[in-house]
């Protein structure tokens, strides 16, 4: 199914794609006043399964708290809205985009006078970065926009709002020729890229930012860090100089679109031989495996349709 085909939940009720729409005068459309979340259903070889489909919806209820958004479904209610959303659309696999957002009713910056609604909708979507990205890598740039600072909007919150500074960083690199940006936080220091997160390998060692470095707290991130101990590989957190993404082994983003993908070059430095590293493939073949099926699902990631 394409994008722009099926039926939507909103508000309770399943609904044609095309019908799915709000007022003009809507808050979120002034205001970015939305929360959501990016989730991806898989093929497996027992049926499709959804990736993490419990963290991310504990996600977009921690992005509701921080907005004072009061969600009228349960937890459980709005999983059951998003597998049900799936089974109506016939999908083996697809990418899932559950969102809350602020609706019709008045104009101005206070936004507790307005609606609350509450959608699911799910399409066919390939790979974020391009096909073969996985294996030869993404040319990415530092830059010159970064991201939000402390206590300036809340970056742990996965807001409609915020992704107006992630648009400002895809542009910029894809204007300069570039697949993706990488962004600084307010002190200089390695942040992610527009709707990735960010890691580096230098000898054996799997390093990222901490959330302290204005990042959101991927739920493919956290992934990494459960396959990387699995794997025995050291892991930690800690602030990046720029400079030591130049003279990295291997770097790569994670994100629910951009799954484990490596980058190539940075700033046009090639990163290691220029491909994907060892320590990269270990962890996307236990990823990949996972999500497939092909190796068992310890962790209990996968709900299945």
């Amino acid at each position: 199914m394409a994008f722009g085909q099926g039926v939507i939940w909103y508000d309770g009720e399943f609904v044609e794609w095309e019908k799915a729409t709000t007022h003009i005068l809507s808050h979120v459309i002034h205001y970015g006043s939305s929360i959501f979340e990016g989730i991806r259903c898989y093929k497996t070889t027992k049926g499709p399964a959804v990736f993490r489909l419990v963290a991310h919806i504990d996600r977009l209820y921690d992005s509701a708290k921080i907005y004072r958004m009061e969600i009228p479904y349960s937890k459980e209610e709005f999983c059951e809205n998003i597998l049900e959303t799936i089974r109506r659309n016939k999908l083996e696999e697809c990418y899932i985009r559950p969102f809350v957002f602020r609706g019709y009713g008045s104009m101005g910056v206070n936004p507790l006078g307005n609606p609350l609604n509450c959608a699911v909708a799910v399409w066919n979507w390939g790979k974020y970065l391009g096909e073969g990205a996985l294996e030869k890598g993404v040319a990415a740039k530092v830059s010159s926009w970064n991201r939000p600072a402390p206590n300036s909007f809340p970056s742990l919150a996965k807001a409609g709002g915020n992704y107006l500074n992630s648009q400002l960083i895809k542009m910029e690199a894809v204007e300069a020729g570039f697949e993706e940006g990488i962004a600084l936080d307010s002190n200089g220091y390695v942040s992610e890229g527009s709707g990735e997160n960010i890691f580096l390998v230098r000898n054996g060692v799997i390093y990222t930012p901490p959330t302290s470095s204005s990042i959101l707290a991927g739920i493919t991130r956290h992934s990494v860090f459960i396959l990387a101990r699995g794997l025995d590989i050291r892991i930690e957190q800690q602030f990046i100089p720029r400079e030591a993404l130049y003279i990295a082994d291997e770097v790569f983003f994670t994100g629910t679109a951009a799954e484990v993908t490596p980058i190539s070059k940075i700033d046009n430095i090639t990163i290691g031989e220029g491909n994907r590293g060892l320590i990269t493939k270990k962890i996307q073949e236990e990823f990949f495996g996972i999500i497939e099926g092909k190796i068992e699902d310890r962790h209990k990631w996968l709900t299945f349709v």
